[in-house]
């Protein structure tokens, strides 16, 4: 038996299949987030289980997360990605205690029990200072390629302040950085500690380890360490960490699909 996660993220879409027996992944994918929010997910998962020369009817259980998981008809269901990362992180990491998901537009902490149930949760959905819409600006403003803004980071050897809580205002003290003749690589890396340090405060004082890094942004080199400066704890990036969302979908379509309990 076959069955489905989708993650209609923010930013991008993803979808995997799994063997509802084994748990084995058998076939993921991702594309850009668009206005055709549900058109985009089906094409998407259609892409993936005829790579893999799946029928349709042999999915028996689709469930979507995400942003926009409301938008995908193909879906039996759906479940929060608080919850999809979580079950995600945990079958990847059993003794995980701590998920931090930075995505495109939010950016999430997760505490989990023993179990791996989610106990507590903090979110930041109200300002992209703390999010991958941050750094997307800041790579247009310096003409970088968003995935080499972790390659110039590493090149900083004086981080600057950014102070603005908004990222309106933040991109006004940018290019007043830049006029006041501050390395790209020092702004750069002051725009990670400052959306690590966003994070943090979401945590508070207490943060449990093992602590695991999950979405597009954990794909950006530099932002666990400057999570793991800001959090003072060891931060680890979770395998895949654009699919964790989907996986946890996918896993929790099996267990119902099995007559499992979410």
């Amino acid at each position: 038996m076959i069955c489905a996660g989708i993650d209609a993220g923010s930013r991008t879409i993803k979808a995997m299949l799994m063997d509802a027996d084994t748990k084995e992944v058998i076939g993921w994918g991702l594309s850009d987030q668009g206005v055709e929010q549900d058109t985009l997910a089906s094409a998407l998962l259609d892409r993936v289980r005829k790579s893999r020369r799946i029928g349709r009817k042999d999915i028996r259980r689709i469930v979507a997360t995400g942003y926009g998981r409301n938008a995908v008809s193909v879906a039996d269901t759906t479940v929060t990605e608080i919850t999809c990362h979580a079950v995600g992180v945990r079958h990847l990491v059993p003794e995980a205690m701590t998920v931090v998901d930075i995505g495109g537009e939010d950016s999430k902490l997760l505490r989990l029990d023993g179990g791996g149930k989610v106990r507590d949760f903090a979110m930041n959905d109200r300002c992209a200072a703390g999010t991958g819409r941050f750094l997307e600006v800041v790579a247009e403003r310096l003409g970088i390629e968003l995935e080499s803004l972790g390659k110039v980071a590493a090149e900083s050897r004086n981080p600057a302040v950014i102070s603005s809580m908004c990222v309106v205002f933040a991109e006004t003290e940018i290019i007043g950085l830049l006029a006041a003749g501050k390395a790209r690589e020092d702004i750069v890396a002051g725009v990670q500690a400052a959306i690590a340090t966003r994070v943090a405060a979401m945590a508070g004082r207490n943060v449990d380890v093992p602590i695991l890094f999950t979405g597009g942004v954990a794909l950006i080199p530099g932002m666990d360490v400057a999570l793991q400066n800001a959090l003072g704890r060891s931060v680890t990036v979770s395998p895949d960490p654009q699919l964790t969302g989907a996986l946890g979908a996918a896993i929790l379509a099996c267990d119902q699909l099995c007559g499992g309990k979410i």
